[in-house]
């Protein structure tokens, strides 16, 4: 069953919502679209031995691991360790400076205020709704939608054009 893109876009806006006060809006997306990547590639190939996937996903990288972070006091640490940096050493097209750092308490908060918001951001990718092994529609490019998808609301709610949100 394909995920519906009303549920994921909602999603999406939920957690820009969740980042809103600590960085510029143009920045949501690193984060927002780093956890939709991890939550994908880790229901789409976490447990699949059909083929070779696109993206590696070592042992205690995945999103369910992420989910073991929950209201730890170095969640944001622990993300870019224990999630991240396997992730770009287990593949080569990947590197540090695709991922944003969510350990940067000037963006994400302080302290107890890092730690929810950082639970809160991985409690929104959980929701069953966004469950995307039972994904099956061919060719359908989620990551792609949910860039524009971003892209588009944060250029109407600025003023600005689209193209200004890429770089």
């Amino acid at each position: 069953m394909a995920i519906k893109k009303s549920e994921l876009y909602s999603s999406l806006w939920a957690s820009c919502d969740e980042l809103r006060g600590g960085m510029d809006a143009s920045q949501y997306k690193d984060y927002v679209l780093f956890m939709l990547f991890i939550k994908y590639i880790s229901d789409k190939y976490a447990d699949s031995d059909d083929f070779a996937p696109p993206v590696i996903i070592p042992e205690g990288a995945s999103f369910v691991d992420m989910v073991q972070l929950k209201g730890k006091s170095d969640i944001g640490d622990k993300i870019n360790t224990r999630i991240i940096q396997p992730l770009i050493e287990a593949n080569q097209r990947l590197a540090r400076s695709d991922f944003p750092d969510f350990n940067d308490p000037n963006k994400l908060g302080e302290d107890k205020a890092m730690v929810d918001r950082l639970t809160n951001l991985i409690s929104i990718f959980q929701k069953p709704e966004l469950d995307f092994a039972k994904n099956r529609a061919e060719h359908d490019d989620i990551l792609g939608d949910a860039y524009e998808y971003l892209m588009r609301h944060f250029a109407s709610e600025s003023g600005k054009s689209k193209g200004q949100f890429y770089a």
